[in-house]
């Protein structure tokens, strides 16, 4: 994800069936608040505490987006609905941006980046998250608007 490191488009990716299986943590061929639960707890983070009150938040708020038969499962179709179609839909999109930009100013800046990348456990150098923000038509002092943001994710 980050532009030092390697990174894999997801574009090009045909079949999620393998990132599901990923996720399935208990194999029973859909993903629940559990399995959500295990995998976010592998993922290595950058603060000191192993989860936070916002991980339940944001275990639930994916379970309600991809969860579209609302049975408190996400089977693979749906998974894969949410990866090939989702990732660039506008709505959602703006969800995202709008979760990302902490002062609500309609830009991300250079911290708002770091942020969420720390969060979402992906940490990025100082020069990466400035990398992204020219990638994007962006600048240290104004940030990245949401089409910025749709550039950096290749949407």
């Amino acid at each position: 994800m980050c532009p030092s490191g390697s990174t894999i488009s997801i574009s090009l990716i045909t079949d999620f069936r393998p990132a599901f299986e990923v996720i399935d943590a208990d194999r029973d061929g859909k993903i629940s608040s559990d399995d959500l639960r295990a995998f976010y707890a592998g993922i290595p983070r950058s603060s000191s505490s192993s989860s936070s009150p916002g991980d339940e938040t944001m275990i639930g708020t994916m379970m309600s987006v991809a969860d579209a038969n609302k049975d408190g499962f996400v089977e693979f179709e749906e998974f894969e609905k949410v990866l090939e179609f989702g990732r660039c839909e506008q709505g959602l999109m703006k969800d995202v941006f709008r979760a990302m930009d902490k002062d609500g100013d309609g830009r991300l800046s250079y911290g708002d980046l770091k942020t969420y990348l720390d969060y979402a456990g992906l940490p990025c150098s100082d020069d990466d998250i400035k990398a992204m923000i020219r990638f994007a038509g962006g600048d240290s002092i104004d940030g990245v608007s949401f089409d910025g943001l749709l550039r950096i994710i290749g949407c």
